[in-house]
């Protein structure tokens, strides 16, 4: 290795120990923020020195004028561009759209990964290829284009481009297991016939962009999140193979620790939804039967209230659990839930915070939007230890949370079934803020709604909660 090469290898090796240092600071809420700057710092000083070794010669050891000047103006512009758009989506985007953003994310890193892995299988000299090189540039190519497809499904389902509800496919377990086969065919030959390497890597690559559609299209909206965390491990995944064809260490370090959490991610998750991750890693889970079994709903009427009516139930009460969800992220209301918080606390009544890890689009999102509101982190409690609270709970106040509620989970036959829920029906009494009478995110309407403890509050989540504090302060005037 020349001087410059051991130079480099040590700079990816500092921006490798930043990516590792930010991840772990990312442990706490209270660090968060500082961990993604160490991070973002690390990847600044990766793509730095991967810029700068573009104007190293490697045959000739040594730094040279002499270099492609369309392909330096490709890459100038690409880095351009993708900096625009980059900042523009981070802060254009809403909260509730991140769980779509990280999707496009994924796609982008996927398609990416796969296509450095594709490019390295196929501009090898015939000399220099190597068993390693395949085997590692192949997965590459295959888990890459993977994510491509299913993250780019993930992200219509999420936008409500595409239908949030199980897609049926005649034939689904027949045609996963078929197409398989084959990319693991395609795979085989691609390492045993290296002189085909370019036509077996782009049979993989195509094959393995279907199996994404396979993948995601069968799975409904109420299970994505989890489709997430699986993406995200194979976005991590593909970038680890690829930065192995190419030896690079940051790329390896930086694949290996999102391949890694998002693994641990996707097992927690699948573990908090009560659904086997073999199940997801085949192409849909949940069923056909619970796609069929989405248009039944239950009996009923709901019965609505009003916020001044709520008002005095919370003002009267001993213990009030707040249930937050989506809703409470789309209206941005969470800094009107800590304040009503903070209202009743000094009336001496006890708060608490119910947090299902996949109460939003994607774990920890209630996590973060409370903590952004300065909700104290010991209120708020995980669905395990808060669920044997509720029967105590003089009022559970349930803001935009739908699916995670539901107690159709409790039986067979829904999309919902055997999702472990917030007990929030067996609370004295139940207060749901909610925009309308629509469906959640499995497509099927929430049975808490139509019990005889239930009052519905419609409108918007802000608004309401505004209302309420209001009409709170009227009666302690």
């Amino acid at each position: 290795m020349t001087a410059f090469e051991i130079i480099q290898w040590f700079v990816y090796l500092f921006a490798s120990v930043l990516f590792v240092r930010g991840l772990h600071y990312m442990n706490s809420p209270k660090t968060a923020v500082k961990g993604n700057h160490v991070s973002i710092l690390g990847m600044v000083i990766a793509v730095i020195m991967a810029f700068v070794g573009f104007f190293y010669d490697t045959e000739g050891k040594r730094f040279t004028a002499d270099f492609n000047v369309t392909a330096l103006i490709v890459v100038v512009a690409c880095i351009l561009v993708g900096a625009i758009v980059g900042v523009r989506l981070a802060t254009k985007t809403k909260s509730t759209d991140f769980p779509q953003l990280v999707s496009l994310f994924n796609t982008v890193g996927g398609g990416a990964a796969a296509l450095v892995a594709l490019n390295d299988i196929m501009n090898t000299t015939d000399d220099e290829v190597s068993l390693v090189l395949l085997i590692t540039a192949g997965l590459g190519v295959i888990i890459g284009s993977v994510t491509f497809s299913g993250s780019l499904v993930a992200a219509g389902k999420l936008q409500r481009i595409l239908s949030g509800k199980p897609a049926h496919i005649p034939g689904k377990t027949f045609l996963t297991l078929l197409n398989i086969a084959a990319i693991i065919a395609s795979f085989v030959l691609l390492c045993a016939q290296p002189d085909q390497r370019s036509l077996w890597a782009i049979v993989a690559l195509a094959l393995s962009f279907i199996y994404g559609l396979l993948f995601v299209f069968p799975i409904g909206g109420a299970d994505m999140p989890v489709v997430i965390s699986v993406l995200n491990a194979c976005t991590g995944t593909a970038v680890a193979m690829s930065g192995l064809a190419l030896g690079n260490v940051a790329l390896i370090v930086a694949g290996a620790l999102v391949g890694a959490s998002g693994m641990t991610l996707s097992v927690l998750m699948a573990k908090a939804m009560n659904r086997k991750l073999s199940a997801v890693l085949l192409g849909g889970f949940g069923g056909d039967d619970a796609a069929a079994a989405a248009g039944d709903g239950p009996q009923g009427t709901m019965k609505e209230t009003s916020a001044d009516d709520v008002a005095m139930q919370l003002a009267y009460a001993q213990k009030v659990i707040f249930v937050p969800g989506f809703g409470l992220a789309q209206a941005q209301a969470q800094r009107d839930l800590a304040d009503l918080g903070a209202m009743l606390e000094k009336k001496g009544i006890e708060v608490e915070y119910a947090i299902h890890p996949v109460a939003g689009r994607m774990p920890g999102h209630m996590n973060v939007l409370l903590a952004e509101a300065n909700v104290p982190y010991e209120e708020l409690v995980d669905r395990d230890d808060i669920n044997p609270q509720f029967p105590q709970a003089n009022v559970a106040l349930v803001v935009g949370a739908n699916d995670v509620t539901n107690p159709a989970a409790r039986r067979p036959g829904t999309p919902v079934s055997g999702m472990p829920i917030l007990d929030v029906d067996k609370a004295q009494h139940v207060v749901v803020i909610k925009r309308g009478r629509g469906t959640g995110y499995a497509g099927i309407q929430n049975e808490l709604y139509f019990q005889d403890n239930t009052q519905m509050l419609f409108g918007d989540a802000k608004k309401e909660l505004e209302e309420i504090i209001a009409a709170l302060k009227e009666l302690d005037a």
